[in-house]
Parts: C-alpha cells; structure tokens; sequence
C-alpha cells in the first residue's frame, strides 16, 4: 500500500489532553477541553495504522448517542451489535450505543472546514438513516486509559435528541438494532463495549 493510500485520522497530542487535566471515564466540562484540543495547533492527521499502537497520540472519535422520549416521558436509546465488518475488530460482537468513527484527511479538503464536524457527519450519514427533527448536544468526553483501543482513542459524545425512534442501519454489520428503553440496557451493561457501557452509567445511571 502506497503512503498516498494509507489512512490519514485526526490525532491531538496525549501530552496536551494531559496538561488540561487527565481522566478516566466521563467527562461533562466539554468546553475546556475541546476549545484547547480543537485547534490548527494541536491537531493534525496522522497515519491510522502507526497511531493505532502510539500512545502518545490520542485519535478523536465523534461518538453519537440517539436519544427518543416516549409519551410516558420514559427515555429508549438506540443500540445495536457490532459486527465483523465494522470498523474497529477489537469490539466485534460487543453491544454499542455510540454511533461514529475516526476522522479522516478527506473529511475536510479546505483549511475552511472543521474535519471533525465534517468526520460526524460523514459517519453518521454511512452507518445510519434518519429524518425525524431532532436536537444535537455534545454531552461530555470517554477516556479509557485502561483499555488497549482506550488508551489511543478520545470519545467526543453527542446526544441526538430525536422526536420519533424512527432510526435505520445502512450497514449489514450493524446488527440486531432499534431503540430500547434506558432501564434495559443499564440491567446490561456487561454486553456493552467499554464507551457505551461508560457513557450508559455516566448519563443515565
């Protein structure tokens, strides 16, 4: 494979995510850290099979979480299992909640675009289908130092608050998928991948 072919993902610097102050788990205070990390001078594309094994990099993963609100005021969230075709082969045949993926180069072809609002929603509009009106928030940060695929990545969580629980896979390897109610999924939570299990507890534990 030619350098030209490899990859490129958005990477910001662990020394950096560090000085701002180091965490396990979840994190609400989004501004300060993304108003730091967010930036020309610390991010930067790198290739994805040497940042996979360098620790030293942390590679910011857009993470989106489908939130619907039922009459009853009883909140589901859409969740689904991991298939082999998708993405990252260490949480195969886990259970997620997060929809969302690395960031690439090709994401943001001009200096006047933000790669990772344009990384969100080019993964969104691969993995899923929806119409229905609906809120964005960004929720919070994960960061699992004591996992090996954690100790490389940086989640950037979003709530998508969505009126109708009307959400559809455009993936095969998206499996077993729809909307359950939050009180399922936190009885569960062992067959969840370390993120959504994170964010299940953090949000609405």
């Amino acid at each position: 494979m030619s350098i030209a072919e490899v990859e490129q993902v958005l990477v910001v610097p662990t020394e950096k995510f560090h000085e701002i102050g180091q965490f396990q788990g979840f994190h609400d205070d989004v501004a300060t850290y993304l108003d730091q990390l967010l930036t020309s001078e610390q991010m930067s594309f790198r290739p994805r099979d040497i940042m996979e094994k360098s620790p030293e990099f942390k590679q910011l993963i857009p993470y989106v979480i489908f939130e619907y609100k039922d009459d009853q005021g009883t909140k589901h969230v859409f969740q689904y299992i991991r298939g082999k075709g998708q993405g990252e082969s260490r949480l195969h045949s886990k259970r997620s909640v997060g929809i969302g993926g690395h960031v690439s180069s090709e994401d943001a072809p001009s200096s006047d675009q933000d790669p990772f609002q344009q990384g969100m929603r080019r993964e969104l509009e691969e993995e899923v289908t929806f119409n229905a009106p609906h809120e964005m928030v960004c929720a919070g940060l994960i960061n699992d130092d004591e996992s090996e695929v954690g100790r490389v990545h940086l989640g950037v969580v979003y709530l998508c608050k969505i009126e109708r629980p009307e959400v559809m896979p455009n993936e095969e390897d998206i499996l077993d998928a729809g909307f359950r109610p939050v009180s399922d999924l936190l009885g569960k939570l062992e067959e969840f991948e370390t993120w959504s299990s994170i964010c299940l507890k953090a949000i609405y534990g």
